[in-house]
């Protein structure tokens, strides 16, 4: 959950539910936080609870495979694969977590979707088989190459390998969800009880396309009220991530507003989303190679971690932007429960 927590509100943007990541390189940076002089002193005052993930996910992929072959206990522990494309900066994390899967008993292999072999019903990488595809791999970016490389997509027809998320996670993964669940027209979907929570909780969103509609019980013209009140709105992809694609209404002139307006009507899948509360801290900063620093306020952008529907982890981003996205130069630290002794 891409989240924002102030003093008068907690706002999410975002879900990131087709395949969260983030979940090793968190945990290690919460051992290493702890290591240091500065977080053992801060400790002798203060009690810190570090956040960890790791365990976590190995547990969805074991239940899941369970579920998958009937209910019973493995007779061995599955092979778990890590599948996304070549040569992206993540796989320092795949490294991360096949070394954890194997440390526990459980084989792992980093592979992508060109080592792939579906033969005799069994999913392969390079002659080893596969029990769980613990899925890295974006649908949008599987679609280009799915033709040419569809062993994956023929094992997951097939039923033959458990895969984690699976492609379905791609319907609650776009960020539309958020412009279902603040739109008048499906108010009978819920309850009061869920209502009351989107309210308090869910920013209004909207596909961005020339129609009428309602915000705050007022009938508007979308694009022309969206013309209008950029600053408390933002245009974003329903479906992208690192920041590419969006728009923010208070940080663009008037002609910067009004090609962003024409770019999002264009390409025909984007959402207008009222802006949230966010929360902002001043942090020490390095500024140089030298070892100078700074102390300079970042944006502050929280990251609940979802496992079975259940948040048990978390890992917050910091952004000099209005942007927080690691890709878009925003880094990312772990998250301690802090109180007093």
């Amino acid at each position: 959950l891409d989240s924002f927590l102030t003093d008068e509100a907690y706002s999410y943007v975002e879900l990131n539910g087709e395949s969260p990541a983030g979940i090793a390189f968190a945990d290690s940076a919460t051992k290493i936080f702890e290591s240091l002089p500065v977080m053992r002193k801060f400790s002798e005052r203060y009690s810190l609870q570090g956040l960890e993930g790791r365990s976590k996910l190995l547990n969805v992929l074991v239940d899941c495979f369970t579920e998958f072959i009937g209910g019973k206990k493995p007779e061995r522990a599955p092979t778990i694969a890590i599948v996304d494309l070549d040569d992206l900066p993540t796989i320092k994390e795949f490294e991360l977590f096949k070394e954890y899967f194997e440390s526990n008993g459980y084989p792992a292999i980093i592979c992508s979707p060109s080592e792939l072999e579906f033969k005799n019903e069994r999913l392969s990488c390079n002659g080893t088989p596969i029990d769980i595809v613990y899925k890295r791999l974006l649908v949008n970016e599987y679609l280009p190459i799915m033709e040419a490389q569809p062993d994956l997509l023929n094992a997951y027809r097939a039923g033959t390998v458990c895969m984690v998320n699976s492609f379905r996670g791609k319907l609650v993964h776009k960020k539309a969800i958020f412009a279902v669940l603040t739109n008048e027209r499906y108010k009978y979907l819920f309850n009061a009880e869920e209502l009351s929570a989107i309210d308090k909780h869910i920013p209004w969103t909207r596909k961005f396309v020339a129609e009428k509609t309602e915000n705050k019980g007022e009938s508007i013209d979308l694009v022309e009220w969206t013309r209008s009140n950029s600053h408390k709105l933002v245009l974003k992809p329903n479906d992208d991530y690192g920041g590419n694609g969006i728009y923010i209404g208070w940080n663009s002139t008037e002609t910067e507003w009004d090609d962003a307006i024409a770019i999002a009507l264009k390409d025909g899948d984007y959402l207008v989303q009222e802006r949230v509360k966010t929360a902002k801290e001043t942090f020490p900063m390095f500024i140089d190679d030298e070892g100078n620093w700074e102390m300079t306020e970042q944006l502050v952008d929280l990251d609940p971690l979802l496992f079975m529907g259940k948040v048990g982890a978390a890992f917050t981003r910091l952004s000099s932007t209005e942007l927080a996205n690691v890709s878009s130069g925003g880094g990312m630290v772990p998250t301690f429960i802090i109180s007093d002794k």
